[in-house]
């Protein structure tokens, strides 16, 4: 391949001509515009703004906090009641339940398939009437503002294609995120932070977890300013973004300023978006210096707020102070936070392991709802909850009176929505008496994902972005809706 022959076909026109000795009557335009500008009063451009034409709709949610429960939590143990698999304790899956629908190769080889009813107690909650475990009781208290979907499915049955296809729409990886579509159409009211964060907390188990891979929040094939910024519970938040010792301010000002110029040199000669990306990147990071130690900085809430998320929220990157440095995120003007939480892979020992992600997470998601509650921000903005696919009814491995496991089940599992425009204290959808099969309202990820842009003031079928040839969505090629029953 020649490096020049690969520049020519690069070039646009503009750049053609520009260097073909027709730069200085540019510049002489621009010079005059520059002084017609002058004389009129300016307005700052935002760092981040939308596309033109969007938001489609008025939106009905500014901003989005996902927490996923990274490793696929079990819907029979936490949020679908299932009272009368007491009866099948230790009996065989049914035949005609599982209809020879494939499972992974790590049951496929046992003997049988054990029923495992759930060993712990479920209760009706709130003015609704949800049903919620009792491994749960500080979301439970919450469930008048909860849209519980219960008929989720996805096409992956492993943890990889399964985070994929959550995140990204689709189980190809090489797509962009959702965080990355909504800063990419949205855009972001900061100018300080960048328009999609995420959070990956420690778990208590201490159980072995499924990778995080970084296509989770990724751009894609978008720009890569589109990607989310990974801020770390330990050392410095971001990398790299503090300036070392001996250089001050003023000199990482007239290093930035003096780099940016030549990478606009870089920019109007090869064309290359990517170098953009880096100036504004750059330029970010020079924000950030200051923004983000604020951000950080958990030591000016009132106790009260704290007590609120419990005891863990003092521990840097904990599921606790993540969801608190959520609330802050959105507050200032950030679009997107994702929070990933492992160690919901309970293949053994569930009893136990789920006890302990449960511990993590339950009070310091019903503090989040909560907290924007009170704070006015439930309404603008969507909490979404959910892992990347379910848990079978049938034990892996050896079953008993207080311990089973569960393997991996993508015809159906739980999500709840609140806030950003959903009707709270509803459940969507049914599944049979095993929570094995969908009785009723099916709801695929990508109906959820276009649930999510719906919100957010956007038609996903408008919504795209072409890419070697094909006008790609978020929500894939096949026909999606939103869920139009989950919302006010």
């Amino acid at each position: 391949m020649n490096p020049l022959y690969e520049h020519a076909l690069a070039q646009t026109r503009r750049q053609f001509f520009g260097a073909s000795g027709l730069r200085l009557g540019g510049a002489a335009l621009a010079l005059l515009a520059g002084r017609r500008a002058a004389a009129a009063p300016q307005s700052p451009a935002r760092v981040h703004p939308p596309l033109p034409g969007l938001p489609h709709h008025a939106p009905t949610a500014k901003a989005v906090i996902y927490l996923h429960m990274n490793g696929g939590p079990s819907q029979l143990d936490t949020w679908d009641h299932k009272p009368k698999l007491a009866d099948h304790f230790d009996k065989d899956l049914p035949a005609s339940v599982r209809m020879g629908q494939r499972i992974t190769t790590m049951t496929s080889g046992q003997a049988r398939l054990p029923v495992a009813p759930s060993l712990f107690k479920f209760a009706k909650h709130g003015d609704c009437g949800m049903w919620v475990s009792e491994l749960l009781p500080h979301t439970a208290k919450c469930v008048d503002d909860l849209a519980l979907v219960k008929t989720v499915h996805t096409n992956a049955i492993n943890h990889d294609p399964a985070c994929t296809f959550v995140m990204t729409g689709s189980e190809v990886p090489g797509k962009p995120s959702v965080g990355s579509w909504l800063s990419y159409g949205l855009g972001s009211v900061s100018d300080d932070l960048p328009a999609f964060v995420v959070l990956t907390p420690w778990w208590t188990s201490k159980a072995a977890a499924q990778a995080l891979f970084s296509r989770m929040w990724a751009s894609g094939f978008l720009p890569t300013k589109y990607s989310g910024v990974a801020l770390r519970s330990v050392g410095d938040p971001v990398l790299y973004v503090q300036n070392p010792a001996g250089v001050g301010p003023d000199n990482r000002r007239a290093m930035l300023d003096a780099l940016g110029e030549l990478n606009r040199k870089t920019a109007d000669r090869y064309g290359d978006p990517e170098t953009l990306t880096r100036i504004a990147q750059y330029e970010m990071a020079f924000r950030m210096q200051t923004s983000v130690p604020e951000l950080v900085d958990l030591s000016k809430e009132t106790k009260e707020t704290l007590d609120l998320y419990g005891p863990e929220v003092k521990k840097p990157g904990s599921f606790a102070a993540s969801v608190l440095l959520a609330r802050r995120l959105v507050e200032r003007g950030v679009r997107v936070v994702q929070i990933l939480h492992r160690g919901w892979d309970q293949h053994g020992n569930l009893p136990n392991d789920l006890r302990s992600q449960c511990f993590d997470t339950d009070q310091p998601t019903a503090a989040l709802l909560t907290d924007l509650k009170r704070r006015g921000l439930l309404d603008s903005t969507l909490v979404v909850w959910g892992g990347e696919f379910g848990r079978t009814v049938y034990s892996q491995g050896t079953l008993t009176k207080t311990d089973y496991g569960r393997d991996h089940h993508p015809r159906n599992f739980c999500v709840w929505l609140a806030g950003g425009g959903v009707k709270g204290g509803q459940v969507y959808g049914q599944t049979d008496d095993f929570s094995y099969n969908v009785a009723e309202d099916p709801a695929h990820v990508n109906d959820l994902n276009a649930t999510i842009l719906h919100c957010l003031g956007i038609d996903h079928a408008r919504f795209a972005h072409k890419f070697q040839g094909l006008d790609q969505r978020l929500t894939g090629v096949e026909e999606q809706h939103p869920i139009k029953a989950l919302l006010r």
